[in-house]
């Protein structure tokens, strides 16, 4: 008769989720793994599998975070406002000391090798997701008018994801929420606006 479960499996993987967030898919150790969960070896394969299925589940968690202001922000009346909550209050969110600075689809490739090329690609997948989206919403403004004639929505997502993912690399270099802010500013300063001739 197998041993009943003496640990919470969400509270676990939460805590895998941060040390996931904080070092890294490559960088996360089993040992460090089963210490920040208060769990052993046998257990953390039992429940989740192997570490490529513990971080997928992890990363499930952490989608369902982000989606969540993800979709506050796309719920702006306009694509000006919804790229300046994204960036501004992203630049809150990626300094929260409540949680490992940075993204976790950022932060968990910068060190992937080609014997993690499955976790470098979802994460590839992830990010391209977001960009699609944001690409989505300019596109409906571009068709009603609301963008300047010229604005490519491809383009414009590819700048706004660059300078989000720009600011988590420099959230994880120590950079302070203000000091992202600024960075958030300077860049919808290059919002596209209609020609005044």
């Amino acid at each position: 008769m197998s041993r009943p479960r003496t640990f919470c499996e969400v509270t676990a993987l939460d805590r895998a989720l941060e040390v996931f967030w904080r070092s890294g898919y490559e960088g996360a150790s089993i040992s460090a793994l089963t210490e920040a969960m208060g769990i052993n070896r046998p257990s953390l394969y039992a429940t989740y599998g192997n570490k490529e299925e513990l971080f997928q589940k992890a990363l499930a968690r952490y989608v369902d975070l982000k989606n969540e202001f993800f979709d506050q922000a796309l719920a702006e009346p306009t694509a000006r406002e919804m790229v300046a909550k994204l960036l501004y209050e992203g630049a809150a969110i990626l300094t929260d000391p409540e949680h490992p600075v940075g993204c976790l689809s950022v932060q968990g490739a910068l060190a992937c090798t080609t014997d993690t090329e499955r976790v470098h690609d979802e994460l590839a997948k992830l990010r391209a997701t977001y960009e699609a989206r944001l690409r989505q919403r300019f596109e409906e403004e571009c068709r009603d008018g609301r963008l300047p004639p010229g604005t490519d929505p491809e383009v414009l997502a590819r700048f706004v994801t660059t300078v989000s993912h720009g600011m988590s690399v420099q959230a994880s270099g120590g950079a302070t929420c203000e000091q992202l802010r600024e960075v958030a500013k300077m860049a919808m300063r290059a919002w596209p606006v209609p020609d005044q001739a």
